[in-house]
């Protein structure tokens, strides 16, 4: 990306929009302006959820519990522990024991066994909750994205790329650790 580029992001020859002009120096900016990008929508995205939980008439949920409680709910089957940190690539699992003790305090999420491994569910409450949640986010949050004009297959290869992505980010994390 050369620092005269003006397309859509980079207006007026500006060059690049990343956080660290040091990082960014290295070698592949595109990657920086891409790290930049994630940090802004992923604290846009948490700001998002915890505040449409709320709205949602849902107790004061930080992001990863309102996160577990739509995954405990999804497709109304109880998930271990491992289900849990495995599917939103949680790597301190006592994160996630934290955030359900406070949704069952809540009594938003039960948990029993499948055979010797603990699982988690959502009770009642805790499923109308998400329906309520997603009323609230089709009421607030569709219409937004669709004004994007952003076609949906673009938005589901956008979110392959993202995952894919985050192998990468995981296996340089990896090598990381064993410097």
């Amino acid at each position: 990306m050369s620092a005269d580029r003006t397309d859509e992001g980079h207006g007026h020859g500006v060059g690049p929009v990343v956080s660290s002009a040091h990082l960014a120096a290295t070698g592949l900016p595109e990657l920086s302006e891409l790290e930049f990008a994630l940090t802004m929508v992923g604290h846009g995205f948490q700001r998002w959820i915890v505040r449409c939980m709320a709205a949602a008439g849902g107790p004061a949920l930080s992001a990863l519990e309102v996160l577990i409680l739509h995954l405990v709910a999804h497709r109304d089957r109880p998930k271990t522990l491992a289900d849990i940190c495995l599917v939103l690539n949680i790597e301190d699992t006592h994160l996630a024991t934290y955030a359900i003790r406070k949704l069952a305090r809540h009594g938003l999420v039960t948990s029993g066994r499948k055979g010797k491994e603990k699982t988690v569910a959502a009770t009642g409450p805790g499923a109308a909750l998400c329906v309520r949640y997603a009323e609230v986010r089709a009421a607030l949050l569709l219409d937004a994205a669709r004004g994007l004009g952003i076609a949906p297959a673009e938005l589901s290869r956008t979110a392959a790329l993202l995952r894919r992505l985050s192998g990468s980010f995981d296996q340089a994390a990896r090598a990381a650790a064993a410097l």
